[in-house]
């Protein structure tokens, strides 16, 4: 049986890069990748927005400014064509590919948190015919309806949740539907590339289903849509499931856009793909993979927009910069943001303060945890927070902090969104660390040291 690991997305329009910044070490213009940048993204919305933040300089060189793909999933059909239509001209114009995703099966996400989608199949038939109309002449990639086959699966094996089990909607319907779709963007834009979705490498598609969903008749599947899975699983799962539907001919597509740390370890299933933290960005959007069966790296997903409602975010494809924030600065590429604000100066010691440990998941070899401590002495502009492992363990990812170790002592500083601590406000940190979880002591913020519990 299959792991289940659902995912989250939601479509907005994208936005044109206003001013060049220092990016990380292989940042590129569509270009330089071959793929096109749709204007209007929440992410350069936002940084348009808040030019003053000291986050705003890292999420627009790493983030808004990387081509990725564009999502069509509200459901307008007297739109959907011209809607396309501005996408694909843009991409012409601009001399790049454009990516886009067709997200409308019909019960989209089993009534999740991106539920919606074509109110009926005839209705989804005649939304495909439109979008099909607008992409034109050039070569487009075709990214068709990602989860639809791997839920369809589980529901068929009753390990899907309520929603989706009970609507009456079978695996056939959902199979016949996409090959329909695959025919009829073949059929009205055949320059177009179309790749079908096939989950992830933990949460594994039959090659029968996308045999009976006409993948041989389109370019190849597309992985790791929205989630996190390592490019070297991704291109071993491809790889295995390619020689399974036996079709030379087709390749993968392989969703980098937040697996530069990899999946993140819980016992949790939603805390695996629900803003997980400690993530990074991944591979920038390219053709060059350096594997013929690997057409491209590609950022489906759009790193910021929040995968639902957990971990404080806001809900499905919401733009949250903290979470944007997090993927730049947890960057295998980069250390940081880019261009980091110098942090300000701590205030002298707090007179008091309650530090609280809470371990998270573990496995063998590691775990995670958080530390949240209360300032019950005056508010804090700036802040450092240390604390000594009672064993060898060590720090490897972190969130809300920026850390460094020295033997057994950590010491924690402020990311951007987290600089000033108000009297009797708390302040939780986490991170992963190699080695069993172990209860920190010495804990002290501001020099002053902290009971803990």
């Amino acid at each position: 049986m299959r792991a289940l690991v659902r995912r989250s997305r939601w479509i907005a329009p994208l936005a044109l890069p206003a001013v060049l910044l220092t990016a990380l070490p292989g940042s590129a213009s569509g270009a330089e990748t071959g793929f096109y940048l749709a204007p209007g993204s929440q992410a350069s919305d936002w940084v348009n927005s808040n030019t003053a933040d000291p986050r705003a300089a890292g999420i627009k060189a790493n983030i808004a400014d990387v081509p990725r793909a564009t999502w069509f999933a509200a459901y307008d059909p007297k739109t959907i064509r011209s809607q396309v239509k501005g996408v694909t001209d843009g991409a012409a114009k601009a001399g790049t590919t454009a990516a886009v995703v067709a997200y409308m099966i019909p019960n989209r996400d089993c009534g999740s948190h991106s539920a919606g989608g074509a109110p009926h199949y005839a209705a989804y038939e005649a939304w495909v015919q439109e979008f099909a109309q607008g992409l034109g002449s050039r070569e487009v990639v075709v990214l068709l309806e990602p989860d639809a086959i791997a839920q369809g699966e589980d529901k068929e094996a009753a390990t899907e949740d309520n929603a989706c089990k009970s609507t009456g909607l079978s695996l056939a319907q959902r199979l016949a539907a996409i090959k329909k779709a695959g025919e009829t963007i073949k059929r009205i834009a055949p320059a177009a590339k179309v790749y079908y979705d096939a989950g992830h490498s933990g949460w594994k598609v039959e090659a029968q289903n996308l045999k009976a969903a006409g993948v041989a008749q389109g370019d190849g599947i597309v992985t790791n849509v929205s989630n996190f899975r390592t490019t070297a699983d991704e291109v071993a799962y491809g790889k295995e499931l390619l020689a399974a539907i036996g079709v030379p001919s087709l390749g993968q597509i392989v969703d980098t856009s937040r697996n530069g740390n990899g999946p993140y370890a819980s016992n949790d299933p939603q805390a695996t793909w629900c803003n997980p933290p400690g993530r990074g960005l991944g591979a920038r959007s390219t053709r060059n993979t350096g594997d013929p069966r690997v057409h491209a790296f590609l950022w489906v997903k759009a790193p910021g927009e929040s995968d639902g409602g957990c971990r404080g975010f806001g809900g499905a494809g919401t733009f949250e910069p903290g979470l944007a924030d997090e993927l730049v600065r947890n960057s295998p590429n980069s250390p940081g943001t880019g261009t980091p604000p110098e942090p300000p100066k701590p205030d002298p010691g707090t007179q008091s303060c309650k530090a609280v440990y809470k371990p998270g998941s573990s496995w063998s070899g590691g775990h995670t945890a958080e530390i949240a401590v209360e300032n019950n002495g005056k508010a804090l502009s700036g802040w450092n927070l240390s604390w000594t492992f009672p064993g060898d363990q060590k720090v490897t990812q972190s969130w809300n902090m920026t850390a460094a170790q020295s033997g057994r002592t950590v010491t924690a500083t402020p990311v951007a969104h987290n600089t000033q601590i108000a009297a009797g406000q708390a302040l939780t940190v986490g991170f992963v660390a190699d080695g069993a979880s172990g209860k920190p002591v010495d804990v002290k913020l501001n020099g002053s040291a902290c009971s803990v519990s």
